[in-house]
């Protein structure tokens, strides 16, 4: 049985930690980083829908670049949290579709094997993190930043998205969360809450977040590299 699956991606954010900047509005190699971010998910096939949460006043006129994308693609209103974004985006989401992909509109630089193996493991009826083991040592620190005490890292991953889930279980979750007033740090910190199986799948550590004005630089360095191979490949092709 073929898997449908609906990706929900929320970019209402205000953009403090960038000065007030919208990021998924930065341009990024000419284009809205937002753009780069949704193209994987609608180059894979089981995608059928794309629901995009922005602000209330792009919602209502959602920008051409974007509509005219796909048209799978839709846009509702975001709220004042990331997590209500998230809902709002969900509750759009049709009840036909078996696996929803939550992303960071922030990500621009996810790859469609990402996309591809969150999809693989929802569809086996848990939730699945894109992640990454962490390799650095890790240090707990007081307020005055003195450490405490140094931590093993065996068995961390630092959590990235695309975050998938059967339709019915991260609805629920986020359901519940809204009427108990919890909130996680990410979309499977609710699933795991409610006691939901979460499965971690291995991602690239080029999936990174835009946060500040250097990975901005970053990701424009590796989408150079990426469109620089592909024009050797294509040449050697020839």
């Amino acid at each position: 049985m073929s898997v449908r699956a609906a990706a929900v991606l929320p970019a209402a954010g205000a953009g403090r930690r960038m000065g007030g900047v919208r990021k998924p509005l930065l341009e990024l190699a000419g284009e809205p980083m937002l753009v780069h971010a949704v193209r994987p998910f609608l180059a894979h096939p089981a995608v059928e829908w794309l629901i995009v949460a922005m602000a209330p006043k792009e919602a209502a006129r959602p920008p051409a670049w974007l509509t005219a994308l796909d048209p799978r693609v839709s846009v509702v209103a975001g709220g004042a949290e990331r997590g209500d974004s998230v809902r709002n985006g969900l509750e759009a989401v049709p009840a036909d579709a078996d696996v929803v992909l939550i992303h960071d509109a922030a990500r621009p630089l996810v790859s469609t094997a990402e996309v591809d193996a969150a999809i693989a493991a929802a569809a086996r009826g848990v939730g699945a993190v894109v992640g990454v083991p962490v390799v650095d040592t890790l240090k707990l620190a007081d307020a005055q930043r003195r450490v405490i005490e140094t931590r093993k890292r065996d068995g961390l991953w630092h959590a990235l998205t695309p975050q998938a889930f059967p339709r019915a279980m991260i609805l629920d979750a986020y359901r519940r969360a809204a009427r108990d007033g919890i909130s996680g740090t990410d979309d499977a910190a609710l699933v795991e809450h409610y006691g939901g199986e979460v499965v971690l799948v291995e991602g690239s550590r080029a999936n990174l977040k835009v946060t500040t004005a250097a990975d901005l630089e970053l990701a424009e360095a590796v989408l150079a590299a990426r469109r620089g191979a592909a024009r050797a490949h294509a040449a050697e092709q020839r």
